[in-house]
């Protein structure tokens, strides 16, 4: 018997590497005009100590976001990425300060609780079909709860336990930094040269066209999840590290700042497009508008007010995206 074709998967994907620079222009002039004002506002804005200051308070929105870039090109959506931070976050600290495990184990610990959180969100969004706003919002409760329970709802300091991940620096770029910087680029790579990342391309582009060109969709979408828990628990540790302390209220909001990353760099809501060099242009354009915004002397309002602002504009910059050919 004669079987029909597959049905191609349709190509809406990441533009080739030639057409990046073109495809970021307007998020790096956004960059740019960023720098530029609050250059002119302030004197010691343009500075490589306050660029490196910048740079070193990022790496955990960027591996958060970076996760979310994968999870929103599935045309997904994670809400939960701020409570397994602190979950993940509490699981370490009792790990030091209770159980006096050794860095390396307590880490490990950290990185299975994030794990098993986005093995959790995949299985049940794949399992009954769920929407992944809905049950992202249980695990985001779930996970606020237990961190809370772990820590008996108390700051755990871990004081000299953890400290030496965040002192290690290069050049005065911090350790945690060059690890955010080689997950972003592996991250892209793994995107735009390997067939897991063209699948997930598809999969976010038209499900059941990715399907029935036969594409096993549900163990990529489920690697997303749990490769995301993962970055989140790796964020966790490095804000651990940088506070010295686990915090169970750590990570209140993120998943807003990592999705409005995500989008700023040109990441589609709609699913399908996008790329991981643009929501690093992304964190990079939240964080130098924060930058500057404290350096002028703004009230946390106003910051908040311009904050959402362009987390809107970008919104509807992605829907015009969206809309073009």
């Amino acid at each position: 018997m004669n079987r029909p074709a597959p049905h191609p998967v349709p190509s809406r994907s990441l533009p080739p590497a030639s057409r990046w620079p073109r495809e970021h222009l307007g998020t790096l002039l956004a960059l740019a005009a960023l720098v530029l004002v609050f250059s002119l506002a302030t004197r010691h804005f343009f500075s490589p100590a306050n660029f490196r200051t910048i740079a070193n308070q990022i790496p955990s929105a960027l591996l958060v976001a970076t996760g979310m870039t994968y999870i929103l090109l599935l045309g997904q959506i994670d809400l939960s990425v701020g409570s397994v931070l602190a979950l993940s976050g509490a699981v370490v600290g009792v790990a030091l300060s209770q159980g006096h495990w050794p860095l390396p184990a307590a880490a490990l610990a950290g990185l299975a609780a994030g794990a098993l959180c986005g093995a959790f969100n995949g299985l049940v969004t794949l399992r009954w079909r769920l929407p992944t706003f809905i049950v992202t919002l249980g695990t985001l409760e779930m996970a606020r709860g237990g961190a809370h329970a772990l820590t008996h709802s108390q700051t755990l300091y871990l004081g000299s336990a953890i400290e030496s991940l965040a002192d290690a620096n290069v050049l005065g770029f911090s350790l945690p930094f060059l690890i955010a910087i080689t997950v972003v680029l592996a991250a892209q790579l793994l995107l735009t040269r390997t067939v897991f990342g063209r699948h997930v391309i598809a999969i976010g582009t038209n499900p059941e066209a990715a399907r029935l060109a036969g594409i096993n969709t549900r163990p990529v979408q489920l690697a997303v999840f749990v490769s995301t828990g993962c970055l989140v628990a790796l964020a966790a540790l490095i804000d651990c590290s940088r506070f010295q302390a686990a915090n169970p209220n750590a990570g209140i909001g993120l998943e807003l700042q990592a999705i409005a990353a995500a989008v700023i760099g040109g990441t589609s809501l709609m699913g399908g497009r996008g790329s991981v060099v643009g929501t690093f242009i992304g964190v990079l354009i939240i964080a130098v508008l924060n930058s500057g915004l404290a350096a002028v002397g703004a009230k946390e309002e106003l910051k908040r007010l311009i904050t959402g602002a362009v987390i809107i504009a970008a919104v509807i910059a992605d829907l015009y995206r969206h809309r073009r050919p």
